[in-house]
């Protein structure tokens, strides 16, 4: 079933900024949160990462509440009438992830609500994928809303990389970027939050979607060639159901986190899909800025092109935002601002 919604606002926690505008602002600017953390690379050095710098010292789980909670009220600011009416899909870190900074999903969804008092934990659902955790709440979320379950659905992702057991783990598997590893990614920490609801005239929207899997993953690309399967199916659903060609996108936004193979997968998905003329394509990523933020990143793509396309600096229209994980999930969604 295709069906559209709009995002009516938005909601930003990061490395460069503690709300929407100022984050985007700082990309925008090609800014980042990049800093000297307290965790080794192994050889001496400090291994560099992109924390949030929060004004209280919160730690663990009641730290990603907090940040997941501010995202959310930012969200709410600007629609006041979706309190109370809200559901909430919570976007998090995959299942059994070496260092996954939240151990009981239900009990930190309960410190959120706690926080927030917007809904209570049985009004919720739990995505739990990673990075294109966003891309399948996206698609619960336009079915409650078809469906009359709910009329707003506010998707929040929350997600960091800055714990002792990930920085370890991923070290030992030679994905961080340090001073004698230039293929790796800088681990970071972000929340970010997007209102949805029923399509109305001069929303930005969502058209397409498209949720797919790669069999040729990061862990297993020796084995397998990588041929970009995955995103390349998550790209043609999405255009399938826009009913609209590659050559007709404006630009993309992609979880591009540092190393080479999301570079590739994201590059074999236009080559075989971008046939015809066409214009120039820009290709966004938040992950200049701040690193790895996991969980949070669909939901921040996708209020980095809402505010660009309301502050009038988008690359395009539309916009194609995709991201996938380590396991080979993948997921792409179109989405256009449509005139008043």
């Amino acid at each position: 079933m295709s069906t559209a919604i709009d995002i009516a606002a938005v909601g930003m926690v990061t490395a460069v900024g503690l709300d929407a505008p100022s984050s985007c602002a700082a990309m925008r600017a090609r800014l980042d949160g990049f800093q000297e953390t307290r965790f080794t690379a192994g050889n001496g050095d400090l291994l560099t990462g992109a924390p949030v710098l929060l004004p209280r010292n919160w730690i663990g789980e009641k730290r990603l509440a907090h940040m997941a909670a501010a995202a959310i009220c930012e969200a709410l600011e600007t629609v006041p009438e979706a309190r109370g009416q809200t559901a909430l899909i919570l976007c998090l870190p995959e299942e059994g992830r070496p260092g996954r900074p939240v151990r009981d999903n239900r009990a930190f969804l309960r410190q959120i609500a706690g926080i927030v008092e917007l809904v209570s934990p049985a009004n919720t659902r739990i995505v739990a994928h990673g990075r294109p955790s966003g891309h399948a709440a996206l698609d619960r979320a336009r079915h409650m809303i078809a469906a009359g379950e709910a009329s707003y659905v506010m998707i929040a992702g929350v997600d960091s990389y800055l714990t002792a057991v990930s920085t370890s783990y991923y070290l030992g598997r030679k994905r961080l970027l340090t001073a004698d590893n230039p293929n790796g990614f800088i681990c970071g920490e972000a929340a970010a939050a997007i209102l949805c609801k029923k399509p109305e005239r001069g929303g930005f929207r969502l058209f397409g979607l498209g949720l797919s899997r790669e069999l040729a993953s990061i862990y297993n690309a020796d084995d397998m060639p990588l041929r970009g399967d995955g995103m390349t199916n998550a790209y043609s659903t999405a255009f399938k159901e826009t009913g609209m060609e590659m050559n007709k996108l404006g630009y993309r936004i992609s979880d591009l986190i540092g190393e080479q193979f999301w570079f590739k997968q994201t590059a074999l998905a236009s080559l075989r899909l971008l046939r015809g003329r066409h214009e120039f394509q820009d290709l966004w990523s938040p992950g200049e800025s701040l690193g790895n933020v996991g969980a949070a990143v669909v939901p921040l793509m996708i209020g980095m092109a809402w505010t660009a396309a309301r502050k009038g600096y988008a690359a395009g229209n539309p916009v194609l935002v995709e991201a996938s994980n380590d396991a080979g999930a993948c997921g792409a969604a179109v989405l256009a601002a449509r005139a008043a």
